[in-house]
């Protein structure tokens, strides 16, 4: 009885080691974010978002690409480069729009919703894996009463769907589920 004890731990030790040098042979880096980044990527490189967009805020092109940045820098291990990162991404706004989208009835019709939506396109590059590579357009927008004034509440709107944006392209680019 005490031999088949020994035989059932020397059996689970050895379990336990072989699943150790299994996880040690397909390493991946993974953050409290979700991000899984290969171990092999240490750089981000992020270029200026151009403003290609009919409608312009002046501080867009800079508020996103600062955003982008922010999230790479304080979700990931990545060193922030100028030009040639592992990860490269690039970009442009193609689309700064608002419109009504809820009207109220009656004789003199009216919107009671506006709606600001915000698109962009975004090139990321993983040189260390190129299938990940993706060209892709990024659209989100966020409704508001039309009794608001838009030039007072266009930057926290902005600010809001910039977030939105921002976390779609981290998790399409790092998060791999």
């Amino acid at each position: 009885m005490h031999q088949i004890h020994k035989h059932k731990h020397l059996k689970l030790y050895i379990s336990f080691i072989f699943l150790l040098f299994l996880q040690s042979c397909f390493t991946v880096n993974y953050s409290f974010t979700g991000a899984s980044i290969s171990p092999e990527v240490k750089t981000v490189s992020i270029q200026d978002f151009s403003n290609l967009a009919p409608l312009i805020k002046p501080t867009l092109s800079q508020d996103i690409t600062e955003a982008l940045k922010n999230k790479f820098v304080s979700q990931t291990n990545l060193q922030l480069v100028n030009y040639t990162g592992d990860l490269t991404f690039e970009g442009q706004i193609t689309g700064y729009d608002v419109k009504p989208i809820a009207i109220k009835g009656g004789e003199n019709s009216v919107a009671s919703l506006n709606r600001l939506t915000i698109t962009i396109k975004v090139k990321y590059t993983n040189s260390k894996d190129p299938k990940q590579n993706f060209e892709t357009k990024f659209t989100r927008y966020t409704d508001f009463p039309s009794t608001e004034n838009f030039n007072t509440v266009q930057d926290n709107l902005a600010n809001e769907i910039i977030k939105q944006l921002i976390d779609d392209i981290f998790n399409k680019s790092v998060v791999n589920w």
